[in-house]
């Protein structure tokens, strides 16, 4: 028993020996654990964007044997007129599914931040309601309401504004506006919920302060929320511009790009051409075009929100 004790007492009072390699080494190993996942993402995104993106490099109907074009159909995409003009329409999207949304966002958030709301669950639950409906919906039934006969023409009507009634989706001037404003309808519930939370984590102390020095309501807006909400801007951000620049299904529903492809979108010219016109190689093009934009926006975005150049 003696002995026993001993060894033990030694046993405590021993130097602890460093272990040979630290907690997470080898670090190969822990590549073994992003393995599964990598290869599924390689598998269902890396290897369809890179047979895109060589199905491209050809002149390919889809049913006879293609033909070497090398980049002859990224050429095309700067010297077509329709497609440049749909990567501007999307461009033009980007205002109403991105910068007036976040904007008036922004302006409820400011309000709603200073002064008790009754009812607020429910004015969020309402605003984010577009995102959780299929955007087949949402663009059949703006369809409807845009229509000559539909209820936008009828209250213009019985305001006494007869003059200003058309068809809305048909018209050269106003179909793109129209398509816009179904985006911006969707976006801005996502952009005030993603604000608000990030509203409700910012310390009142910082208000209390602002006030006591004076600040008014638009001072305190930029020089504390504006600030505090950069991360939830840059999400924002990403998500509607990325929803303005895909968007397809919108498009293929309320006006199929019509009238006279004057709300044609990038997307839209994918469908069109690899199974309408059978230009798949073209096709092709536009959407590794359009992923590539897709990816430098988010980044250029991330980037400007986190400060650095």
């Amino acid at each position: 028993m003696a002995n026993r004790g001993s060894h033990r007492a030694r046993a405590r009072t021993a130097p602890v020996t460093p272990s040979a390699t630290p907690p997470g080494e080898p670090r190969r190993v822990g590549y073994l654990y992003i393995l599964p996942g990598l290869a599924i993402y390689g598998l269902f995104l890396l290897f369809p964007l890179g047979h895109s993106f060589w199905l491209s490099l050809f002149d390919w109907d889809g049913q006879t044997l293609g033909t070497w074009a090398g980049i002859d159909n990224y050429v095309a995409i700067v010297q077509d007129d329709e497609l440049r003009a749909a990567f501007g329409h999307a461009a033009t999207l980007i205002m109403f599914y991105s910068v007036i949304p976040i904007v008036l966002a922004l302006g409820l958030t400011a309000a709603m931040s200073r002064a008790k709301v009754r009812g607020l669950t429910f004015f969020r639950t309402a605003l984010f309601m577009p995102q959780v409906i299929a955007m087949v919906v949402v663009a059949t039934a703006w369809s409807s309401i845009y229509s000559p006969d539909g209820v936008l023409n009828t209250v213009l009507r019985a305001i006494g504004l007869d003059g200003i009634t058309r068809a809305w989706l048909g018209d050269f001037t106003w179909a793109l506006p129209s398509v816009g404003l179904i985006g911006t309808w969707v976006e801005i519930g996502l952009a005030l919920v993603l604000f608000m939370a990030g509203v409700q984590r910012i310390p009142r102390e910082l208000y209390e302060a602002a006030r006591l020095d004076g600040a008014g309501p638009v001072r305190e807006f930029f020089a504390i929320t504006l600030p505090s909400l950069r991360g939830e801007i840059s999400v924002a951000l990403s998500l509607t511009i990325i929803a303005a620049l895909r968007t397809f299904d919108l498009v293929y529903v309320a006006t199929r790009g019509g009238p006279a492809n004057e709300t044609s979108v990038p997307a839209f010219e994918v469908y069109h051409r690899a199974f309408e016109t059978n230009e798949v190689g073209s096709a092709c093009a536009i959407g590794v075009t359009l992923a590539v934009l897709i990816l430098f926006v988010t980044i250029v975005v991330t980037r400007l929100a986190e400060g650095k150049s």
